[in-house]
């Protein structure tokens, strides 16, 4: 079944909030004085009940399949090598590694699924990473060599997510995204035993919501977005995440954002809201001549 305007405005409008909610993480990792791994096993155990509430109110299966898993394994990958990024390297290093994805999308959907691109794609991809680079201009320092592997890691299994999160049909989405959430819970709890954890009622609140709104909510928009929002799009707008992480620190903290926060900020965001409208524009362009079947392939080959 094709998608239509309106699916794909509400799909992106869907991967605005996702990225929205994302981005809500800093200010709330403060406050949990515990090992990054055990405040993402427990994020991602609160995730997954959140997420398995979703799937039994809506009367969906769990299910396990080749691309089940693949999705699940790469969405659970990203969370283990982002927090272990956090403590290896900068924290500004790790965010702005995480977000080479775009690129290895490209790259992967190239190499091995032989799908090919638009120039306006490869020029958002470019401006969408040097406006993130220039946004932590201010704050890039030289990380530990390791951390930094570690968070180009982080950026290719992110890719492998979006891709895999595509891929997967309309039933299989949301199984993808409990089990990734559930790996993530079995990899990062065990941690606890290993390190000082103090449950205080501050981290206890603390990483529920994280657990709930930060992660379980928007991966729950992520399945639904995918269905009509190709990979490298719902990558591309995930970007405008670390760009709201200082609207919370402002709003919470009064800590104002540089020059160059301001500055990168505004290429992201006007390069991320030029495709989406190229890709509006492609894609009913597309409608407008093409057969049915012709119109599927299109609608799933534009950004």
């Amino acid at each position: 079944m094709s998608t239509t305007k309106k699916q794909r405005r509400a799909a992106i409008g869907q991967m605005f909030v996702c990225a929205a909610l994302w981005s809500i993480a800093g200010i709330l990792i403060k406050l949990i004085d515990w090992h990054p791994l055990v405040i993402a096993g427990f994020r991602g155990l609160f995730a997954a009940v959140t997420v398995g509430a979703y799937m039994l109110v809506f009367r969906q299966k769990l299910l396990l399949t080749k691309n089940v898993f693949l999705s699940a394994f790469f969405l659970s990958a990203t969370f283990i090598c982002f927090v272990s990024a956090n403590k290896l390297t900068t924290a500004a290093n790790a965010i702005v590694l995480q977000f080479t994805a775009p690129i290895f999308i490209m790259v992967f959907s190239s190499l091995f699924f032989r799908q090919k691109f638009h120039l306006s794609d490869y020029v958002t991809v470019a401006l969408t990473f040097i406006g993130i680079a220039v946004f932590f201009v201010g704050s890039l320092r030289n990380g530990g060599l390791a951390g930094d592997i570690v968070a180009v890691l982080s950026g290719m299994f992110m890719a492998g997510m979006y891709i895999f999160v595509g891929r997967t049909d309309a039933r299989e989405k949301m199984s993808g995204m409990f089990f990734g959430q559930v790996i993530t819970a079995l990899a990062g709890i065990p941690f606890m035993f290993y390190s000082e954890t103090a449950f205080t009622a501050e981290a206890v609140v603390a990483v529920i919501i994280l657990g709930v709104v930060q992660i379980g909510i928007p991966y729950i928009l992520l399945a639904l977005a995918s269905r009509h929002c190709p990979p490298l799009a719902c990558s591309i707008i995930g970007a405008v995440e670390p760009l709201l992480n200082p609207v919370w620190v402002l709003i919470f903290d009064g800590e104002r954002p540089g020059l160059f926060s301001i500055l990168g900020g505004i290429i992201v965001i006007a390069a991320v809201t030029a495709q989406c409208v190229f890709q509006d524009r492609r894609a009913s362009a597309a409608a407008a001549i093409a057969s049915p079947a012709e119109q599927d392939a299109a609608h799933e080959n534009v950004l």
